[in-house]
């Protein structure tokens, strides 16, 4: 196999991060050595997360195998999944905005026609939601636990008590149409074939630029390639989406 250099987008910052939290995981459980050093393994998992790469391909970029591949991302996702906000710890700083975002998003995943609870109707493939909630600038502030794609964005929420959540905060939250019946603090488009001219305009103009900048978030998301099409076992995804949360702010 031909093996050769190659980049990533991210900063420093991030690495040393992973390289840290690695480094205490480490010497929390007494490890005494290891065929890679912290900072390889930390880049080892970068390479994974951002491009997408899988473990035949680090095993040879890195010169190890790939069941040690397997074990490294996997301890660094985890290390990462720990540090990531629960819903009501986000809500502290979610509490400071004049509102919130909210969507969701499909992330595909490697999954045969058999397996129902995982396709998404409105998609057409199978993949896991994702609720996300955004600033009014677009910024990523928390994404949900991932559950399988055929659940609806309005079931999701109220599964993950975001709707709960931002009632109690009394904090007002932008949506589109698919959080119809959420309730008084999720604001969505007027709906109906025969609307009023400003009821229209609303929809066009003032509700649709808030909103489509929640959208920067789930291309914040999608940066990380691994996102874009997962082929691990589902019961993990959360634990991927959660560190790549982490990585994001880490790096922000």
């Amino acid at each position: 196999m031909l093996v050769y250099p190659s980049s990533i987008n991210l900063s420093t910052r991030t690495l040393q991060f992973l390289a840290g939290q690695l480094t205490a995981r480490r010497r929390d459980i007494g490890t005494r050595w290891r065929v890679l050093p912290v900072a390889r393994q930390a880049l080892l998992a970068l390479a994974h997360l951002r491009c997408g790469d899988t473990y035949t391909q680090l095993a040879a970029g890195f010169g190890i195998g790939i069941a040690t591949v397997y074990r490294y991302i996997r301890e660094a996702i985890e290390v990462l999944a720990a540090l990531a906000p629960t819903l009501a710890e986000a809500m502290k700083t979610i509490r400071t905005k004049a509102f919130v975002i909210l969507d969701g998003t499909l992330l595909p995943i490697d999954r045969i026609a058999a397996d129902t609870p995982y396709y998404s109707g409105k998609h057409k493939r199978h993949g896991m939601n994702v609720q996300v909630l955004t600033d009014p600038f677009g910024r990523l502030l928390w994404a949900s636990p991932a559950l399988p794609g055929s659940t609806h964005d309005l079931t999701a929420a109220r599964q993950h008590g975001i709707i709960d959540a931002l009632t109690a905060a009394g904090l007002k939250c932008r949506a589109d149409k698919a959080y119809q019946g959420a309730g008084r603090p999720v604001r969505v488009p007027f709906r109906g074939r025969r609307l009023k001219q400003w009821k229209r305009r609303h929809n066009t103009t003032t509700h649709a630029k808030i909103r489509c900048l929640g959208e920067q978030a789930m291309a914040t998301l999608k940066g990380w390639r691994l996102l874009r099409k997962l082929r691990c076992s589902t019961n993990r995804i959360t634990n991927v989406v959660k560190a790549v949360v982490v990585l994001h702010h880490a790096s922000a």
